[in-house]
C-alpha cells in the first residue's frame, strides 16, 4: 500500500490542474536529500510526470518541475532518466535561450546538473530552430554556440529580463571534462571565427559574481589538459590567455622595475588599490591552470620570458592559504629547475573532488 508521500507522488499525473498544483506544492520539499527516494514510486513514473510539467505553458508548474527535476539529478538513475531523454532535451535547450524565457536560470541549472553524464556531448549535435528575434541574437543555430552568446551577451540580463544565464558557467565547466567539451572550448568556430575559451576570459575578474568565476576558472582549467593547444592559448593574441589568469593572482604590491616591464601589457603598472581574487578556492584554479601550462617546455620558457614568477612570488607572501602557497611553491620549483610536472601531479590536478556536485534549488 502506498504511503501519503508515494500518494503524493501519483497525483502528479491527475487530470485535474488543480490537484497537480497542489502535489507540486507540497512536493518540492521533498526533493532533497533522503527523501528524494519518493520519486522512484511506481518505477519513477514521478519523472515522465515531471518533464511533461515543465513542458506545460503555467510559469509556476514549469518552475516547480524543473526546480524537483534539478535537485534529483543527485540520484544518478533519475539524472539519466532525464539526459538521456533526447527528446527531452531537444526541449529543455531551445528553451533556455528563448529570450522570453522567465525560467530560463532554474533550467540552466537543471542543465548544468545533467552535464556529470557523458550524454550530455548530445548537445554538440543540436541545431536550433531561430525566430526573428533570435536570428537578430544568434548567429548560428548550433546550440552550444546560442548556450555561448547566452552566457557572454545575456550577463547582467541584457538579453533575458528574467535571466543571467551565470549558471551556464558551471555546465561549461562540466562540458568541458569531456574530450569533445575541451576541444570546442580551445578551437575556433566558423560561424563567428573565434575560439570559444576566450569569450569566457573576461570573467575571471567579475568580482560580484562568483559563479561565473568560479565556473569559468574551471572550464579554463579543464581545457588545459589538451596540451597541444597550450602554446597557441598563449601566444594567439585573439585569445592571450596568460594575463587573464595572472590578473586574479595580482595584488597591489609593486614589482621591481626591472622585472615590470617584461610582464605581459595588462600587468604592467597595475594600480595601488588592485584586488586579487578574493576567494583561495578559485585563486587555486588558477594556479592549477598554470601548473597545467608548465606541462610543455615552450609554455615554461614563455612564463620566464614574461616573468610570472614575479606574480607568484607576491601572491606567496601576500597569501595565508596553506594549498595557495603550496601551489605557488610548485609553479616556482618548475620553473626555475626547468622539469614538467611528473604523472602523479597531474592526476592530482585532474580530480577535481566537486565534480559530481549538483546545484540544489532551495
Amino acid at each position: 500500500m502506498p504511503t501519503e508521500l508515494e500518494e503524493l507522488v501519483g497525483f502528479l499525473h491527475s487530470p485535474q490542474p488543480a490537484v497537480v498544483q497542489i502535489a507540486l506544492d507540497n512536493l518540492v520539499g521533498f526533493s532533497t536529500g533522503t527523501h528524494q527516494q519518493v520519486f522512484a514510486y511506481d518505477n519513477y513514473e514521478a519523472i515522465k510526470d515531471l518533464k511533461k510539467l515543465s513542458q506545460s505553458n503555467s510559469k509556476t508548474l514549469v518552475r516547480q518541475s524543473v526546480t524537483i527535476l534539478a535537485n534529483l539529478c543527485d540520484d544518478i538513475i533519475m539524472r539519466n532518466l532525464i539526459v538521456e531523454d533526447f527528446e527531452y532535451m531537444n526541449f529543455l535547450v531551445p528553451k533556455i535561450v528563448s529570450l522570453e524565457n522567465s525560467n530560463a536560470d532554474i533550467m540552466c541549472i537543471l542543465l548544468n546538473n545533467l552535464a556529470k553524464n557523458d550524454a550530455i556531448n548530445r548537445v554538440f549535435d543540436l541545431e536550433m530552430e531561430l525566430n526573428d528575434a533570435q536570428k537578430k541574437v544568434f548567429s548560428s543555430s548550433k546550440a552550444i554556440d546560442c548556450l555561448m552568446d547566452c552566457f557572454v551577451k545575456g550577463n547582467d540580463y541584457k538579453l533575458n529580463t528574467h535571466a543571467n544565464f551565470d549558471y551556464l558557467a558551471y555546465f561549461f565547466a562540466d562540458l568541458s571534462r569531456f574530450q569533445q567539451g575541451r576541444s570546442y572550448f580551445i578551437t575556433e568556430q566558423a560561424y563567428d571565427n573565434v575560439v570559444p575559451i576566450s569569450k569566457l576570459l573576461v570573467f575571471t575578474e567579475k568580482y560580484d559574481d562568483k559563479i561565473r568565476r568560479e565556473g569559468v576558472a574551471f572550464t579554463i582549467k579543464n581545457s588545459l589538459f589538451d596540451t597541444n593547444a597550450h602554446m597557441k592559448l598563449l601566444t594567439d593574441p585573439k585569445i592571450n590567455i596568460l594575463p587573464f589568469l595572472l590578473l586574479p593572482l595580482a595584488g597591489p604590491e609593486e614589482i621591481d622595475e626591472d622585472e615590470v616591464f617584461d610582464l605581459p601589457d595588462e600587468l604592467q603598472l597595475l594600480p595601488p588599490d588592485k584586488e586579487r581574487e578574493p576567494l583561495t578556492g578559485i585563486q587555486c584554479t588558477h594556479l592549477e591552470s598554470l601548473l597545467l601550462l608548465c606541462t610543455t617546455k615552450p609554455a615554461r620558457i614563455y612564463f620566464r620570458e614574461k616573468r610570472v614568477y614575479s606574480i607568484i612570488r607576491e601572491l606567496d607572501k601576500a597569501s595565508q592559504d596553506e594549498n595557495v602557497r603550496e601551489l605557488c611553491d610548485r609553479i616556482v620549483q618548475l620553473l626555475q629547475r626547468d622539469e614538467a610536472p611528473d604523472s602523479a601531479e597531474i592526476e592530482a590536478l585532474e580530480s577535481d573532488e566537486d565534480d559530481d556536485k549538483i546545484v540544489e534549488i532551495v
